[in-house]
């Protein structure tokens, strides 16, 4: 009677799931998280949905120590819910940042059956390698996921129900690790979402005191290199962020002078996609080799000319913690030549997806205007009206749409340049962008060169 009850329940997801396998965008009845995720296995993995079982994992990557105590951690948190999982038949799986299984625990009727589809350890479940579900949908999200039957991308596991979520580096929001209870043909555990959150939450909070230790240990470095430096110096964490900068470099990338932000949460994002990709090449770099030092030339704020910068990594007890930037200086260091930096893992994106109510609507990229952050979430305006958008950052908007006529001229606006129709100078010299779909967007101070340089004028 229950999996009657169930399977009508979910009976309009799976009419969905059959139309939109077939190409058709129309996703009424789908929480919209599962419908971008759908869109995402269809139009930019490719995952097959036949697909039986998960694939083995073949990436290798390099855990740091911090991660391998994140893993730990979890390892802890799941065998001391493992038998209370077991008996309401849930297996229990912690995965790296790859979607690779690392562990399970759970009931053995049920991990008899989840090794069938290759639930198990060494498999990899990703939503590239295996489609929507609760491990790989955490990894693409901030925040628990639930993925219940038909939810699912392949077919093979629409009698599974899955929750999850993702424990995420602090300083780079990257995942690490992913916390996840599945079951087959029947409900979680009562406990399962709070349980995940606190257990996540919990987690992340050790994560960010250590990130604020290692905030104060660049502060140190910065400080002792400015006793023996007179060239501008800025300290960044490993994600580009500005932890402290001097008065000139503070002005170069339009940041606070000579203030540290020790908490992650309030480090200033220096908005030159030069540096960050940098300062993100260098903690690459200086991982494989401690003795690293860089050199290359970005544009600045002030500037219609690059300015040459050295970076030295900074590290703490063996971790690379981030970088000291040198400002204007010719110092000996390894080019940064932009042929050897890291490729962009993603291709370039075809659409932005916009949501609707319970309605996916999938854009080409000349419909949209621009992107504005309002709060905890990015709204579009587009040809269609305005949309949220199924990116929950703008950052990360900014930086998947920077290769296609994308530019970020505020703290709250990404535009389309192709839609800019009139450019507003004011009395102190600031512009203001009208933009042909209706609507004005203020170009702030430090992104006006990059305005300038990218519409010539």
């Amino acid at each position: 009677m229950k999996d009657a009850r169930r399977d009508e329940l979910l009976a309009p997801v799976y009419e969905a799931w059959e139309r939109f396998v077939q190409g058709d965008d129309q996703v009424l009845g789908v929480r919209p998280q599962v419908a971008i995720s759908w869109h995402r296995c269809r139009e930019r993995y490719r995952v097959d949905p036949h697909l039986t079982e998960a694939p083995i994992a073949v990436a290798e990557i390099e855990h740091t120590p911090e991660h391998d105590g994140v893993f730990a951690e979890l390892g802890f948190r799941a065998a001391s819910v493992a038998q209370d999982v077991s008996f309401a038949g849930g297996v229990l799986t912690v995965t790296d940042s790859t979607g690779r299984i690392l562990a399970e625990w759970g009931d053995q009727a049920t991990l008899a059956r989840a090794a069938e589809a290759n639930l198990a350890p060494w498999f990899c479940w990703s939503e590239s390698a295996a489609g929507t579900n609760g491990m790989g949908m955490a990894l693409e999200s901030h925040g628990p996921v639930l993925v219940k039957g038909p939810e699912h991308w392949c077919r093979a596991f629409h009698d599974w129900t899955c929750a999850g979520v993702a424990v995420r580096d602090v300083v780079t929001r990257e995942p690490i690790a992913v916390l996840n209870i599945s079951c087959w043909r029947s409900q979680l555990p009562s406990f399962a979402a709070n349980w995940l959150t606190n257990a996540a939450v919990t987690t992340q909070g050790q994560l960010r005191r250590r990130a604020r230790n290692s905030g104060a240990e660049l502060v140190a470095a910065y400080t002792q290199a400015r006793a023996t430096n007179t060239t501008p110096l800025a300290a960044l964490d490993t994600a580009g962020k500005v932890v402290i900068a001097d008065e000139t470099a503070s002005v170069l990338m339009g940041v606070p002078a000579a203030t540290p932000a020790l908490d992650p949460t309030v480090r200033w994002n220096p908005g030159l996609p030069e540096l960050i990709g940098a300062a993100q090449y260098a903690t690459t770099q200086a991982a494989r080799n401690p003795d690293w030092i860089g050199s290359t030339q970005i544009f600045t704020h002030l500037s219609d000319e690059p300015t040459p910068i050295v970076i030295r990594p900074v590290f703490l007890s063996g971790h690379l913690i981030g970088n000291l930037v040198h400002f204007g200086t010719t110092d000996t260091g390894a080019a940064l030549p932009t042929a050897d930096r890291p490729e962009r893992a993603e291709p370039r994106p075809r659409r932005v997806v916009g949501t609707r109510e319970n309605r996916m609507v999938l854009l080409r990229l000349p419909e949209v205007c621009f992107a504005e952050s309002d709060g905890n979430d990015v709204w579009l305006s587009t040809d269609q009206g305005r949309l949220r958008a199924a990116s929950a950052s703008l950052d990360r908007l900014g930086g998947e749409l920077a290769d296609v006529g994308f530019l970020r001229v505020h703290r709250r606006y990404v535009v389309n340049l192709g839609r800019v129709r009139e450019v507003e100078r004011g009395r102190n010299g600031e512009l203001l962008l009208i933009m042909d779909g209706g609507g004005d967007v203020p170009v702030s101070r430090r992104n006006a060169p990059a305005v300038r340089r990218a519409l010539d004028i």
